[in-house]
């Protein structure tokens, strides 16, 4: 699988408002979403799906934003300032081995991870972490873009999911992605 992470620059593309037409956020994530919820968002980007799951978790929710570079997240933290949601989110700089999540331990409720584990060089360190995070039961949707990551790429990651303890709960339909919805046990 390829490990390299997206441009900052094309954190610009990403957040086309055209996408939400194919990917809309509010649908994707309102099965999954609900008011007072931890949630954790591996490699947000700008925020494309981050300031939707700000509105959706409320004030008594937040959002947990990892990111390795440090450009998304300005960007990200003028969106959500702009949007007056910067206090539901907590905005953290990752290095390239670890998320820095240690601190989390079993208090997510949801994590979205959306074509983004092929950026990871280690996908099994990426859902231990996750899995170390979550509360039993917890939701983890899993995405990857069909353009990037082939089947068998998806599966791997799946099996690695798995390893770390989560169950596959159902497989969503995402245009332009495959999708996998996951359960910790």
């Amino acid at each position: 699988m390829s490990h390299r992470v997206c441009p900052w620059w094309l954190g610009y593309f990403l957040l086309n408002p055209w996408r939400r037409y194919g990917q809309n956020p509010a649908k994707i994530l309102a099965p999954h979403v609900r008011q007072g919820m931890t949630v954790l968002e591996p490699g947000p980007g700008m925020g494309f799906f981050t300031l939707d799951l700000a509105r959706m978790v409320g004030a008594s929710g937040r959002v947990i934003a990892v990111e390795v570079q440090s450009k998304m997240l300005d960007k990200l933290k003028r969106r959500a300032t702009g949007a007056g949601l910067l206090e539901r989110l907590d905005l953290r700089l990752a290095s390239c081995d670890s998320m820095g999540i240690a601190d989390l331990a079993g208090t997510v409720d949801f994590t979205l991870a959306f074509a983004v584990v092929h950026e990871f060089p280690d996908a099994a360190r990426f859902f231990a972490e996750v899995a170390a995070a979550s509360k039993p039961g917890a939701s983890f949707l899993l995405t990857e873009p069909t353009g990037h990551v082939k089947t068998a790429e998806f599966d791997a990651e799946l099996q690695a999911a798995s390893e770390a303890g989560f169950r596959l709960a159902d497989r969503p339909t995402i245009r332009r992605s495959q999708a996998a919805l996951l359960k910790r046990a």
